[in-house]
């Protein structure tokens, strides 16, 4: 088995493949503060809940947006499996054409949802959304070139932002609201950021629409990804486990 792990500035999405299928999969809090040992007891944790054994782990991928953590997780692959992981990026094989004016600017974690999506839906233009610290709009075209994409402000960054910058707004959970109106300051904060998060996702959908001729099919992904897609006919695919389709994938391309 193959252990696959990306690393977000809020979560980490840890998955367990056999081969093409995956048989688990888990999400940890991103802790920069966190020790090696800390990191490694909750992954040992994991396992032992799920009732896996560490030893069946032959290989390991992992992409990060954080890079001490990634130093962290590749030391904790090589003291529980006594493996060096594959680091995705500059010399690691994905097979995507990246149309970039700088291609080593993209995020791993931005490179490794277009190779899930271009692997999964081949020649189908694409839009992939993915919901989390920053919420990303990744397009690939019908001939399997990634051209680019647009990054905003996730809706933790935005709650924030209001609780720290307006000295009377309240920090707020992030939960769906009973109706658009609200009636009390919390209501009307996450009335705010939950229909302003859907109403960006509708008019950037659109806007790339115009932009290009054949019309794309939109995925989503990330944390939030179900709970907007019930709320708009603009998603097409939620895939919360697209992050690690594409880590997996990526690691079978590169033991050819």
């Amino acid at each position: 088995m193959r252990l696959v792990m990306d690393i977000g500035n809020t979560n980490i999405k840890i998955g367990l493949y056999d081969g093409q299928h995956i048989v688990h999969y888990w999400r940890m809090q991103t802790d920069v503060n966190k020790t090696t040992d800390e990191y490694a007891a909750g992954i040992q944790t994991f396992f032992m809940t799920a009732q896996f054994d560490i030893q069946q782990v032959t290989g390991a991928i992992i992409s990060s947006v954080v890079p001490p953590i990634m130093h962290t997780m590749t030391m904790v692959c090589k003291r529980l499996f006594h493996i060096t992981p594959l680091i995705v990026g500059p010399g690691v094989k994905t097979g995507l054409n990246i149309k970039y004016e700088n291609p080593r600017e993209v995020g791993a974690d931005r490179i490794v949802n277009a190779v899930a999506a271009l692997h999964i839906y081949q020649k189908t233009p694409c839009i992939i959304i993915d919901f989390g610290t920053a919420t990303t709009y990744c397009y690939i075209n019908e001939h399997g070139h990634y051209l680019g994409g647009i990054i905003t402000s996730g809706v933790t960054i935005a709650m924030q932002a209001l609780y720290e910058h307006a000295a009377r707004l309240p920090r707020i959970e992030f939960v769906k609201p009973r109706q658009p109106i609200g009636q009390t300051t919390v209501d009307a904060m996450q009335s705010g950021v939950y229909y302003g998060l859907l109403a960006q996702v509708e008019g950037i959908v659109k806007q790339l629409a115009k932009d290009y001729v054949k019309p794309a099919l939109v995925i989503a992904t990330g944390g939030l990804a179900s709970l907007i897609a019930h709320d708009t006919t603009t998603i097409d695919v939620v895939d919360e486990t697209l992050t690690l389709k594409g880590l997996n994938i990526i690691y079978e391309r590169n033991q050819k």
